[in-house]
Formats: structure tokens, sequence, C-alpha cells
């Protein structure tokens, strides 16, 4: 029984492979961060690219019979962090100044 669990446990990490944060010098970046606190942390990204996209939201009321749906556009900016060839690349995603979405890349160059 021991076994099966120590197993279970060993898969569901190598299955969980999405990253919420990384460190920048001693601190640490993570999704809810703003542009500016990351910058104070890590400098200038190494890339970046701004766009606009229209996104919808549902907006639900309780004891309504109608849900609402509202369209809004959303400034994002995707930036790039190369650590150099000893750590992986970071990929951040901001929506209206706002981490909302961090990825690990290959390793730096």
């Amino acid at each position: 029984m021991k076994k099966i669990t120590i197993g279970v446990l060993v898969l569901s990490l190598y299955s969980f492979n999405a990253a919420y944060a990384f460190k920048c010098g001693r601190e640490l970046v993570q999704e809810g961060d703003t542009r500016a606190d990351i910058l104070a942390l890590c400098g200038e990204p190494d890339s970046v690219e701004t766009h606009y996209e229209v996104q919808s939201r549902k907006l639900r009321f309780p004891f309504r019979t109608q849900d609402y749906q509202e369209i809004v556009e959303v400034e994002v900016e995707e930036w790039t962090y190369n650590f150099g060839r000893l750590r992986f690349k970071q990929y951040l995603r901001f929506e209206n100044g706002v981490l909302k979405e961090i990825k690990s890349l290959g390793r730096g160059y």
C-alpha cells in the first residue's frame, strides 16, 4: 500500500508542469504581481510584445433568470527574460498590467 501511495505521488508531480512562480535574485515573482513590481525585482526584460485582445466575461447574478455577457478590451504584454545558460528562460503574460501567466521555456543562451 505504501509503494502505491508513493508511486501516485511521484506521477502526480511529473504531470504538474505549470510554473506559477520563479526567483529573480532573492525575491519570488508570482501571478498577481504588477509590471512595476517585476521591473523593480528583475530589471528590463529581453523582449516585450504588446497587443490588445477582446475578451468576453459572463456576469452572473444570484436569483436572476438571465446572465449578462460583458465584452472588454484587454491590454496584453508578453515579456521574455533570459537569465543565461544555467537557468530557464521565463515567459510572462500581463493583462492590464497584472501578471496572469508564467511559463518556463528552454535553457537560456
